[in-house]
Order: C-alpha cells, then sequence, then structure tokens
C-alpha cells in the first residue's frame, strides 16, 4: 500500500491491484494544486466544499460517504457516525470517520472530526494501523485533542492532515504543536507500509505535498 498527500484533508491510497482511493477531494478555492488524479474510489467524509469536490476527480469513481459497511472485492470501507464538533452536531453538522480494511492493513481517516472519540466509536473503529487525523483546530480538533485520539486509538503511523500550510489562509495552526509531542517524526514523499512492515508504536510521519 503507498500513500500520499494531496493537501487539506485529501490522501492516495494505492493498493498492489492498481486500485486507487482517494479521501476528501476539495475544490480550487481552498488553495492547494488541484487533486486531479483519476481515483477508482473516494470517500467523503461531510458535505463542506474542502472535503467533497467529487468533480475534480477524473473518471467515474464509486463515491462513498456517510455510515455503513461497503464491500469492493479485497476492500472493505466502514463508515463511521460522528460529529465536525464538540456540541453532537449543533455547529457543524455531522462527520463520517471511515475505517479501509485492505492487504491486512485497516487505514482509519478521521474526516473533519470535531471531538475526542466516545468509547463506542472506539469499538466501532477497531485495530487502527494507520491514522489520518486532523489537527490545526478551529474547525477540527487541535493538537491536544488530537494526541488524546491518538491515545484512544493506539495507531502505529499517524499522518496530520487538515493544518495550516503556505497554501492556504484557513484560521487553523500549523502541525508543529502536535508534532511536538511525537520525537523523531519523520517527513516522506510517500508512505509505503505493508502489514510485516508496521513499527512497534506510534510512528508520526508527515507527508510532502504531491504536486
Amino acid at each position: 500500500m503507498i500513500i500520499q498527500w494531496l493537501g487539506h484533508a485529501c490522501f492516495l491510497i494505492a493498493f498492489s491491484d492498481g486500485r486507487v482511493l482517494m479521501t476528501d477531494p476539495f475544490g480550487p478555492e481552498v488553495g492547494y494544486p488541484r487533486p486531479a488524479y483519476p481515483a477508482d474510489v473516494v470517500t467523503v467524509s461531510h458535505q463542506h466544499f474542502d472535503h467533497n469536490a467529487v468533480k475534480q476527480v477524473p473518471g467515474r469513481p464509486r463515491v462513498i460517504e456517510g455510515e455503513g459497511r461497503h464491500d469492493l472485492e479485497g476492500i472493505t470501507i466502514t463508515g463511521v457516525p460522528s460529529f465536525h464538533d464538540s456540541s453532537k452536531g449543533g455547529q457543524r453538522g455531522k462527520n463520517t470517520i471511515f475505517v479501509i480494511e485492505a492487504e491486512g492493513l485497516r487505514v482509519c481517516h478521521l474526516g473533519d472530526l470535531g471531538h475526542v472519540l466516545e468509547e463506542e466509536q472506539v469499538e466501532q473503529i477497531g485495530r487502527v494501523d494507520v491514522l489520518m487525523i486532523p489537527v490545526g483546530g478551529f474547525y477540527t480538533i487541535g493538537a491536544g485533542e488530537a494526541v488524546r485520539v491518538v491515545e484512544q486509538l493506539k495507531p502505529k503511523y499517524v499522518l496530520p492532515m487538515h493544518y495550516k500550510t503556505s497554501y492556504i489562509d484557513f484560521p487553523i495552526s500549523t502541525a508543529d504543536d502536535f508534532l511536538s509531542r511525537f520525537p523523531g517524526c519523520r517527513r516522506e514523499q510517500e508512505l509505503r507500509v505493508t502489514a510485516d512492515s508496521l513499527p512497534a508504536s506510534a510512528q508520526a510521519v508527515i507527508i510532502e505535498l504531491k504536486k
């Protein structure tokens, strides 16, 4: 499995059989280069312009939204309900957490999670090998809450997302505060991961922007 970052909450996951999954594609107004890479499957965590720009994706990908289980011949995607804020959705509505199972790995994309997880959600998510987690705050959990979520889910790889960079002017923070809690953070062009190559404890990885 190869994971690349296109900016914001948008990742490309390439599977060994050639299929590609994209998470939360964004529109051009966000500021990052347009995520114009073909994908077979697209997950959308919620209906905000910086997460639901499916029309930016070439071709006719299968779009998965909301809670429930989807079996795609060797890839299983499960949507777990959550909220975009700490007020049960009263401020920003609902958010879907996606757990992607393939090749003996479990990847969890938290979308725009706005709260620390409930025990029931932790149980629904289950084991996590790779965690894609928002860390910029304001619209989502910030650094402190993100650390608590990492402690709840105990992933092997932690991939920060939804943080301030030079490309965007959203009022969110950089990843620096979050990363200060993870000594030895790596920076990679992409993350290549297999079920037999996982680290013993949580390893934070900043994936450089794919242009």
